[in-house]
């Protein structure tokens, strides 16, 4: 794995881009373990004074403590001593000591799972599986379209009870899904309860390849169409443009586009995405901790040619406010909603050849115009609050904001 979220190899036009890399949130390291932990090349030069090299010091005296705190802990730490679990808190705690919330180690487990999360792909059965942090029963909340789960009969609000003959209720959540995932073609037995009666359903599911449906849309009054992105995967750039080119068939003359919540992703969907909007111009840019400035742009075969309106909350972030940006920089729609969360640096992600990867924030991105959001977001054209409606919790002011916002650009 070598993924990259917020950098290019260099060219600069998206379309005819050839092995564009793909990923989310991505970072980089160099990182060097031994006994203990080895300095990452830290090293002070002076051309005046000749070289001191700090990086064996450090190495020294980190080597030294380490030594001192195994001791304390073979000689008097109560419990047994999981020697794996320590070494990984070791690394875990080397990066946590950038003080960066976006940088992060990875341990094999948490690898396969974030390379899962940024293809947006997985070998299961297609079911999203929540927990009752109380009770620890887990409740089957969404069966995905097509999928095993639901050809196998599973429903919405199941309650999981076993797999494989197995009770599962008040375990670990992760280690229950990773028994229910497995190879393509293989079957997984599951013991559902379902309704007030607490029924007891056996299924069967042959696991497939699945794709996280990122991406939902339909058709409202009046002409218009509305696409929901809840975050921006390897499998977004397709699910938009096929849910843009039904809406479109649909005779769509408007266009609501809703990120509320959207957390981000890859750099590299979101410009195919924004590609298919925007003019001829910059997409966005990135800044590296030595200036250097690399450009992302879009070519003049597509653009949109319908208002829109975007809608975007506090939780809006990342790639989300790229794409909130550049809609507002190129004055294509009104952004509605709230301020967004303000994640305007840039993360790669590094392979480290054992199972491991660590993702590193490398560089700042601004908007076509300039825009610096990091810590401040990006400023809605029409601010309103989400208002919940107990009478009707299908109501939604902050849509009905963005359909009027937009009806007034349609006329």
């Amino acid at each position: 794995m070598n993924q990259i979220e917020f950098k290019t190899d260099g060219t600069k036009n998206m379309k005819n881009k050839k092995g564009f890399l793909q990923g989310a949130l991505c970072g980089a390291l160099a990182m060097l373990l031994a006994a203990g932990l080895v300095s990452c090349g830290l090293k002070a030069k002076n051309s005046n004074s000749g070289e001191k090299d700090t990086t064996e010091a450090i190495s020294s005296e980190t080597d030294k403590k380490l030594e001192k705190l195994e001791s304390l802990i073979n000689q008097y730490y109560l419990k047994d001593v999981d020697q794996d679990e320590l070494q990984q808190g070791i690394y875990e705690g080397y990066i946590a000591g950038l003080n960066d919330p976006y940088s992060v180690y990875y341990d094999e487990e948490a690898t396969k799972s974030f390379q899962e999360s940024t293809d947006g792909e997985y070998d299961g059965i297609g079911a999203v599986m929540s927990q009752n942090k109380e009770t620890g029963i887990i409740t089957i909340s969404q069966v995905y379209e097509g999928s095993p789960a639901e050809q196998a009969g599973m429903k919405d609000n199941d309650i999981l009870y076993k797999v494989e003959d197995e009770e599962v209720t008040g375990k670990d959540l992760t280690e229950v899904v990773s028994k229910i995932k497995g190879e393509k073609g293989t079957d997984v037995n599951l013991t559902v309860l379902r309704g007030d009666d607490r029924e007891e359903v056996a299924v069967t599911a042959t696991r497939d390849t699945i794709e996280y449906p990122t991406v939902s849309s339909k058709m409202l009054d009046n002409g218009i169409g509305y696409l929901r992105i809840t975050e921006f995967d390897s499998v977004t750039y397709d699910q938009y443009k096929n849910a843009y080119n039904d809406l479109k068939n649909q005779g769509m003359k408007g266009m609501v586009v809703d990120l509320r919540s959207n957390p981000g992703g890859s750099l590299s969907i979101v410009c195919k995405i924004l590609d298919e909007i925007l003019p001829e111009g910059k997409i966005v840019y990135t800044q590296d901790k030595n200036g250097k400035e690399e450009d992302f742009k879009s070519d003049e075969e597509h653009q949109i040619d319908i208002p829109m309106t975007v809608l975007v909350n506090q939780y809006s972030a990342s790639a989300s406010e790229i794409f909130a940006g550049a809609i507002q920089d190129y004055d294509l729609g009104a952004i509605v909603g709230t301020q967004t969360y303000g994640k305007g640096v840039v993360q790669q992600i590094f392979d480290l050849k054992d199972g491991t990867c660590v993702k590193l924030t490398i560089a700042k991105y601004f908007t076509a115009k300039g825009q610096d959001i990091d810590g401040k977001g990006i400023t809605p054209d029409v601010a309103i609050d989400y208002q919940a409606d107990e009478n009707n919790p299908e109501a939604d002011n902050q849509l009905n904001k963005a359909i009027e916002t937009l009806q007034g650009e349609m006329q």
